[in-house]
């Protein structure tokens, strides 16, 4: 058999659960959206499945196994993720603090070049790689590993895709009516906590 879809229910019902999960991604796109409308968000959206085309390619191709064998790299990347949410952290607190302080310095805003925020955030957290080394070959039956995989990766990465694309509309047309200071600057000191909280659970 080259596909079981037999699998793919209870792919279905799993997928759904992880995807509504909320994560790094979920918030980074709220906040890049409500602060920069739908193109920010749709290229922050971009850069973060482009990642996660890489990692799960990586699965795919046997390659995730490997480096899973290599503790080292592994550190090293949730090392390098932690850093990089810690930093965006500092970048959304430093923000506030300016804006609460009445500064008019030019302020760093997380949303500026999102395709390539949305990546690094992704490429940089070994969960998803290690997320589908373990998840995905839970669901490969009686199918082809390689194509079994392949399709459950494109399955799951639609259905994120999907909800994440929901996120985006939904911040977007709702930024209007809820960009006032009040707002804006809860928004900005939940996604701060939150990039901080996962940047200090990646190193624990």
């Amino acid at each position: 058999m080259f596909l079981d879809f037999g699998q793919l229910p209870a792919f279905l019902i799993a997928c759904v659960v992880v995807v509504l999960t909320p994560g790094v991604d979920a918030f980074l796109l709220l906040r890049t959206s409500m602060r920069s409308g739908t193109r920010a968000g749709l290229w922050a959206l971009a850069g973060i499945h482009s990642a996660s085309f890489v990692q799960v390619g990586l699965v795919i191709s046997g390659l995730g196994v490997v480096l899973a064998r290599y503790p080292a790299v592994l550190v090293a990347l949730r090392w390098i993720g932690a850093a990089y949410l810690l930093w965006l952290a500092l970048s959304i607190a430093r923000s506030l603090l300016r804006r609460t302080t009445g500064s008019d310095e030019p302020v760093e805003v997380v949303a500026d070049r999102p395709f390539r925020r949305g990546f690094l955030t992704n490429i940089t957290n070994p969960k998803m790689l290690l997320f589908s080394l373990a998840f995905l070959p839970q669901f490969i039956g009686a199918g082809q590993p390689t194509a079994q995989l392949a399709m459950l990766a494109v399955v799951f990465l639609g259905l994120a895709a999907l909800w994440e694309l929901l996120i985006v509309v939904a911040a977007s047309r709702v930024a209007g009516r809820l960009r006032r200071p009040g707002v804006t600057t809860a928004l900005d000191a939940v996604c701060a906590a939150v990039f901080l909280t996962m940047s200090v659970g990646l190193v624990l």
